[in-house]
């Protein structure tokens, strides 16, 4: 079979078609954006999908990544305002948000952002103290944020943080701060034990004052009861010495014997019990007590009147002696004389 020239001609039309065809679709991944040239002038960007060029006008331009990025920024050298030494290293994130102004406003764009990056940390870093720095890294990635987000603007770029990785002191300081370190904790330690010391001798001393009020409140409470036990034995004293002293004035001279051979009792009985006596001489006989008794009740009838036991003219009668009373031979006194 033979092929004419126009069957030639149609296959090569259909083939050349087919070729424009695929020239002119474009698929575009999710994720990134194209920018479209004519005559290498930017007319437009390509979403993602498929995508319909003039083949052999029109050109891909740029295919920009619009996914979020990250940079690692590399370890430098910065000089705080104290003039310290350090080294710091960090990591930003950025984003394409504009296409065609990132393909056409800036030339290699991730070595922009990590240039500009590095130049913001020394100057943002260099405005602080070391103390301040090692202490507000949310400060310091603040400020870089704002600072770079700002510059990369007018790229289409939006950066999204910026964080300092690790800030590395000269070994002196860090020796140094660690001294630091230990001597504000021992000083924090003194002022707490200090402290305790204080607190404690504090409620000692209220714990004391409590014990001094309730003992005097206890002293108190209980010389009052001695006192009103004192008044109460002297009101049932004075109510004894009057009964006796009324009966005395009616002449009932047993009641007068009665309270002196009492209060005779009591004397020789203390007089017995003390402590540094050594000889205590005593009558011989019991009787004589009784003796001295009436005569002490004679005295009293003389005084008061013949209301007693008298003989009917004034003279007083000798004491009787009890019967059943015998002599006693003191055992205090060996060297008292004894009647045969």
């Amino acid at each position: 079979m033979v092929i004419g020239g126009f069957s030639i001609v149609v296959v090569a039309l259909v083939v050349l078609v087919i070729l424009v065809l695929f020239a002119g679709i474009k698929t575009v991944p999710q994720g990134y954006r194209y920018t479209v040239q004519r005559f290498g002038r930017y007319i437009r960007t390509l979403e993602p999908g498929l995508n319909l060029i003039v083949p052999f006008i029109e050109t891909i331009g740029a295919r920009m990544n619009v996914m979020e990025q990250v940079l690692a920024v590399p370890t430098q050298e910065v000089i705080t305002k104290d003039n310290a030494s350090i080294a710091a290293d960090a990591v930003a994130f950025f984003q394409v948000l504009n296409a065609a102004q990132a393909a056409y406003q800036i030339t290699n764009l991730e070595t922009a952002i990590l240039n500009l990056t590095k130049t913001n940390i020394r100057s943002v870093m260099g405005s602080m103290d070391l103390d301040e720095l090692l202490s507000n890294r949310d400060a310091i990635n603040e400020r870089l944020l704002r600072v770079v987000d700002e510059a990369a603007e007018p790229w289409g770029i939006k950066v999204t943080r910026v964080e300092i990785k690790d800030i590395q002191p000269p070994k002196d300081l860090v020796d140094a701060m660690a001294r630091q370190m230990k001597a504000e904790r021992e000083k924090r330690a003194q002022v707490l034990e200090a402290e305790g010391l204080r607190n404690a001798q504090i409620l000692r001393a209220e714990g004391a004052k409590q014990a001094a009020v309730l003992q005097a409140e206890g002293q108190r409470e209980a010389a009052f009861r001695n006192a009103e036990a004192r008044e109460r034995l002297a009101e049932a004293e004075a109510k004894a010495t009057r009964v006796v002293s009324e009966a005395i004035a009616e002449g009932n001279v047993q009641a007068i014997n009665y309270f002196i051979a009492q209060k005779y009792t009591e004397a020789l009985s203390a007089i017995g019990s003390a402590s540094n006596s050594k000889i205590v001489l005593m009558p011989m006989e019991a009787s004589s007590i009784i003796g001295s008794l009436g005569g002490i009740g004679a005295i009293a009838r003389e005084v008061f009147g013949d209301n007693g036991n008298g003989n009917g003219n004034g003279e007083p009668q000798p004491p009787r002696p009890r019967t059943g009373l015998t002599r006693t031979t003191p055992s205090i006194n060996p060297l008292s004389p004894r009647e045969s």
